[in-house]
């Protein structure tokens, strides 16, 4: 019995122990987070920026993706069937780059450039250049010069640049359109010297194999940030802010370091306390992004991402959270994404059941571009199907109803109608799903009026 007394008096003894030193590391550990998220987004670019070098294609080309993905393709989630894309990861130290956009009528473009902070600093395309098509000079957060007459600058903030443009492609048939539009893109050096460019990258010669031969034998970026120790991932943030220098609005987080003696440039000479905190901070930081991302409507309506994406000033946790699971979102301006794994009561979306999403005459997303919707399976790939469709919109040969209004039907069996076959989104039997719309160049009454995705209804 005494034995037994002694050992829970030790117990509670180490539990007090414990609990002080909690006590005394708060304001580390609340640092820690707060690191945490304010560095993630800063590292998880650099890391997509290797990967994407080892197993996709060289830093400073133009990569063409040629077609859709389909529902063996795993690399990243949420893939869309709307566009075919356009990226590349630029250096700044090596540059300045020239960027050509030729005149484009055909079909509705965006070259959005991301800083290595992940804010879209300039997003020509058809919403801000219009179609008559632009030149421009990439450089660095340092350059000073004088800029062509016939160029307009964009400078971006950090050194490290990430290029995901999007074309609008109508489909598998409008590949052979879409292949031309982007042959015509080009990214140059700029040589101040002889002011030219030089050194061009021919983008025929750059087009990649099939999305679905891809076969990197690597982790995805997202699981390599998982992996990364805590003493690795601050290394690695202070050092990549050195080239790639904090916003002036960060200010007051980078004094909070500076007093722990962490500054940009240096390496961490972590204390066993510091490391503690800055580790249980890391893991407080992120099971709180989790479970934010999870926080979803309960009444059926579709959840809508933050009007601040690529834009996040001092809004850390935001930058961070997208970072994690859409690196590489647009601006609200151009395009939004409404998504739900609802229905009308509140209910998990469910392929043992058949759904109808109901519009409205004169309410279909208003956009000025193009909208769609996918569906998607609960690992957020894209769902086998018979008939290979993935997603339904405005370019598709909708049916509407007499009165004008449209009936998007969403069940894993075929309707009975032609009517509703055209209409038909494909789920997997007895499977739960989610839905993503996408409303390209959206009008101002989605983005900050009354215009709303109409709920999901359940009919079985």
């Amino acid at each position: 019995m005494k034995m037994a007394k002694r050992a829970l008096t030790a117990v509670l003894v180490l539990l007090a122990l414990v609990a002080g030193i909690v006590f005394v590391l708060k304001d580390k550990i609340t640092l820690g987070a707060e690191t945490f998220l304010y560095g993630y987004p800063l590292v998880m670019m650099e890391t997509t920026r290797v990967h994407s070098a080892k197993y996709i294609g060289p830093e400073n080309q133009l990569r063409l993706v040629r077609q859709f993905p389909n529902a063996q393709f795993k690399d990243v989630v949420r893939p869309n069937v709307d566009t075919l894309y356009t990226t590349a990861f630029i250096s700044m130290k090596e540059g300045p780059w020239v960027f050509e956009m030729p005149a484009n009528d055909k079909r509705y473009e965006l070259m959005p450039f991301m800083d290595a902070w992940t804010h879209v600093f300039a997003s020509p395309g058809s919403r801000t250049t219009g179609k008559q098509g632009a030149t421009f000079l990439l450089v660095g957060p340092q350059w000073q010069g004088t800029v062509p007459k016939d160029m307009t600058l964009l400078k971006s903030p950090t050194d490290m640049v990430w290029l995901i443009g999007r074309t609008q492609t109508n489909g598998t048939a409008d590949f052979a359109t879409v292949h031309e539009l982007q042959n015509r893109l080009r990214l140059t050096k700029w040589d101040a010297n002889s002011n030219t460019a030089h050194l061009g990258t021919d983008s025929k010669k750059l087009s990649p194999p099939a999305w679905q031969a891809s076969t990197a034998p690597a982790l995805p970026p997202v699981a390599q940030m998982k992996a990364m120790s805590t003493l690795d991932f601050f290394n690695q943030l202070m050092q990549l802010m050195v080239s790639n220098p904090p916003a002036p609005e960060d200010a007051p987080l980078l004094a909070r370091l500076a007093q722990l003696d962490i500054r940009p440039g240096q390496a961490l000479a972590l204390q066993w306390h510091q490391h503690m905190s800055f580790a249980l901070g890391r893991w407080i930081a992120h099971q709180r992004v989790m479970k934010a991302l999870n926080n979803k409507p309960i009444d059926g309506s579709w959840s809508v991402p933050p009007l601040n994406l690529g834009r996040y000033g001092t809004d850390y946790n935001t930058r961070a959270a997208v970072a994690m699971v859409g690196l590489g979102a647009n601006l609200p301006e151009d395009a939004i994404y409404p998504n739900t794994a609802l229905d009308h009561e509140g209910k998990p979306l469910n392929g043992q059941h058949r759904y109808r999403v109901h519009f409205a005459a004169k309410a279909l997303p208003p956009v000025k571009a193009f909208w769609s919707i996918t569906a998607y399976g609960a690992d957020e790939f894209l769902i086998d199907n018979p008939i290979q469709r993935f997603a339904l919109g405005d370019r598709d040969p909708l049916v509407f109803n007499a009165d004008g209004s449209l009936d998007i039907w969403i069940q894993a069996a075929p309707p009975d109608s032609k009517e509703a076959h055209a209409n038909w989104l494909p789920v997997q039997k007895g499977a739960p799903f989610l839905l993503n719309a996408r409303l390209y160049w959206p009008e101002d009454r989605a983005l900050n009026g009354p215009w709303k995705m109409p709920v999901v209804e359940r009919l079985n």
